[in-house]
């Protein structure tokens, strides 16, 4: 057992019914054509002279949903997307917001430091984790094509270190060390890279947590398969824990289907915009889920089987993903009035 030290908090994922309903018509013509992504004179034209933003948080989540963000102004769009910085702040406010930020992150450091000989005595958990986050992270092939490394594990060590002691919440796991390096990819300052990442679970309601979001996941997406295609569900549920087993793609929040990190980052942007529906990971699922679904009932797999076949789903494309799993969601909302009680918990208010 251990204590955490609470680190700030961030609004969960919300989305207005008013944008709802603005989305809901629009969404297939919107993503059935790959456009370009916002790229940073687009950006730019979004602020006015003192940095304040002209646009709304639900025109700009809406245009991320439809386009993406361009790598050039990612690294700043998150910032805001995971309220690292407010919607309606200014440059000025901004450069003072990041500079508690690090004060912030240096003040965590310093007390982990000190209190760490206690941890090492007192807590047998501290000493296995630090042990394993070491060995995931000198695990993980960090170098360009040249051979140059691309970043400093021992970083990389410190901050999921610092995660696991602050964030009582979310339990070093596996797989931590692999998201985390799309962080340290996506900006450079050690504090811009540790808050990002906390901000990010907590604005994703900690989905890719094993006893936190994982499981509800896991619940939310039966549910899903059960109303959409009985058959489908029955057949899953013959051949024993298969939706269970499906755990990875939840606890890694999808990253090893993609064929790129660029994908990846796509669609957890589109996570953290909290559109076009709450839970939208669940519905990404099921999406791929129906990609094999006929394979499956066809040749009448068996639990191991079809675990394998979903493992074997990768070099997947984000936009298209995206576009196919949007469509879901609008053949579930035409099924609105059917739906069981639950779906707008799970889903959001306009189902």
């Amino acid at each position: 057992m251990r204590k955490g030290i609470s680190t700030e908090k961030v609004e969960g994922p919300t989305s207005s019914e008013e944008n709802i309903v603005g989305l809901r018509a629009s969404i297939s013509t919107l993503l059935s054509m790959k456009k370009l992504p916002i790229d940073s004179s687009e950006w730019q034209s979004y602020f006015d002279e003192s940095g304040q933003l002209l646009k709304s948080k639900e025109f700009i989540s809406a245009k991320i949903l439809e386009r993406g963000l361009d790598p050039s102004v990612r690294s700043e769009a998150w910032k805001f997307l995971t309220g690292y910085y407010s919607w309606r702040s200014s440059c000025d406010e901004r450069l003072t917001v990041d500079s508690m930020r690090r004060k912030s992150y240096e003040s965590l450091c310093n007390m982990c430091e000190k209190i760490q000989p206690l941890l090492e005595t007192e807590h047998r958990d501290f000493m296995e984790v630090r042990n394993i986050i070491k060995s995931d992270v000198q695990r993980l092939y960090i170098k360009d094509a040249q051979g140059n490394t691309l970043v400093d594990k021992s970083q990389l060590e410190k901050i999921l270190l610092l995660n696991y002691v602050c964030n009582v919440k979310a339990e070093y796991q596996q797989g931590f060390h692999e998201m985390l390096l799309l962080f340290r990819l996506l900006v450079e300052k050690e504090h811009e890279i540790y808050w990002l990442f906390q901000f990010f679970l907590q604005k994703t309601e900690n989905s890719c947590i094993m006893n936190v979001g994982v499981e509800k996941n896991l619940i939310m997406l039966r549910a899903l398969i059960a109303f959409m295609d009985p058959t489908f569900a029955k057949h899953l549920e013959e051949k024993g824990r298969v939706v269970q087993s499906l755990f990875p793609w939840f606890c890694l929040f999808f990253q090893r289907v993609f064929k790129s990190f660029d994908d990846v980052w796509r669609l957890w942007e589109v996570f953290l915009t909290g559109l076009p529906c709450r839970n939208f990971q669940v519905i990404v699922a099921y999406t791929m889920l129906q990609t094999v679904r006929d394979q499956i009932l066809r040749e009448d797999m068996n639990g191991d089987d079809i675990l394998m076949l979903c493992n074997n789903i990768v070099d997947l494309d984000a936009d298209e993903l995206i576009s196919k799993s949007c469509n879901t969601y609008e053949v579930l909302l035409k099924y609105k009035d059917k739906v069981p009680k639950e779906f707008k918990e799970f889903f959001g208010q306009s189902l």
